[in-house]
């Protein structure tokens, strides 16, 4: 067991080149060996990107069997998302545009992991474009609305790509990436940039990048872990790292995009879905799951600032990006 623990963490920090969320190469026998000594057990598995921890029904992966179909129903779009070979389009950079693509399957995951390949680029100079992507984990799918194209007072998790300061006194440089949990009670405020909802954030320079752009995100027994990797380095870096979050089983993967004066491209390439396997204890595997509802337990006051990481903290080859859970 910790043997395999120890690779499955070796793969969180460092991507195999070409094959996104895959290790790189590990260490040696004799190096493993000490390292697995002097570390004793691992506490937290996490995927290394293999396929048979990959949820293909609730993956989008070219050629996007699946998308739209009446035959293979697993993923629906609407409004000016758009289909092609290489990517899915949710807006054009153009004005006055929402696009979303859901999926059709429930997730009745308890511990999961996504990674995201994603791009968002357009003719706009500085501070004139936006407004940039959402990634969801909801109950509710398909309902457009004034939040990045989705619904507002949602049920579940959202994580958001933010790349235009609608507060002009601000002093969060964006792009800007930020989480939020809902339990259907609280309103994205856009006039704020979601500033009183969110839970933490960290500054992410992904827009117009000549290289792949990715974005992982790991919930399990509580934890909420996002990654990036945007510098074209083959190595995931911290973002956003939170405990205290209970999210049910049950609810949909989306992502959704919006533009309003201001435009981009929001293009998602691919979304993985993994399954972490994670032992829970009796008592937590006779709760009913479904019927948790969202929520964090140490939600500040919405007049306190939030969270942030620093941005330059990075995830060398054969550290766990989560730690010790």
């Amino acid at each position: 067991m910790a043997a395999e623990g120890w690779f499955w963490l070796w793969g969180w920090g460092r991507r195999c080149l070409g094959r996104p969320g895959l290790p790189g190469p590990g260490p040696g026998p004799t190096t493993l060996l000490f390292l697995l000594l002097l570390l004793g057990s691992v506490a937290a598995d996490i995927t290394d990107g293999n396929s048979e921890h990959l949820k293909r029904e609730h993956s989008l992966i070219k050629p996007y069997q699946g998308v739209g179909s009446s035959s293979m129903p697993l993923w629906d779009f609407q409004g000016s998302t758009m289909l092609t070979s290489q990517y899915v389009r949710l807006t054009p950079d153009e004005r006055s545009k929402e696009g979303s693509i859901w999926n059709h399957q429930p997730c009745f995951l308890k511990d999961w992991e996504m990674h995201v390949h994603f791009k968002v680029h357009g003719t706009g100079k500085k501070n004139l474009h936006g407004d940039g992507i959402a990634l969801w984990y909801t109950r509710d799918r398909l309902v457009p609305g004034p939040v990045f194209g989705s619904k507002d007072n949602f049920h579940g998790l959202a994580i958001f790509l933010d790349t235009y300061p609608n507060d002009e006194t601000t002093e969060r440089v964006f792009p800007y990436i930020s989480v939020m949990v809902n339990n259907g009670s609280l309103s994205y405020d856009h006039s704020k940039d979601g500033r009183w909802t969110e839970l933490a954030g960290c500054t992410a320079d992904f827009r117009n990048r000549d290289h792949d752009t990715f974005l992982a995100v790991r919930y399990s027994r509580g934890r909420l872990t996002v990654m990036t990797d945007l510098e074209d380095k083959n190595e995931w870096k911290n973002c956003i790292d939170i405990t205290g979050v209970r999210l049910p089983t049950g609810y949909y993967f989306g992502a959704s995009a919006g533009t309003g004066d201001l435009s981009d491209n929001h293009d998602i390439i691919s979304m993985k879905v993994f399954q972490l396997m994670v032992e829970h204890t009796p008592d937590e595997e006779n709760i009913d799951w479904t019927k948790i509802e969202p929520s964090v337990n140490f939600l500040k006051s919405p007049k306190a600032p939030p969270f942030l990481l620093p941005q330059t903290t990075m995830i060398p080859r054969g550290t766990s990006a989560a730690g010790p859970s």
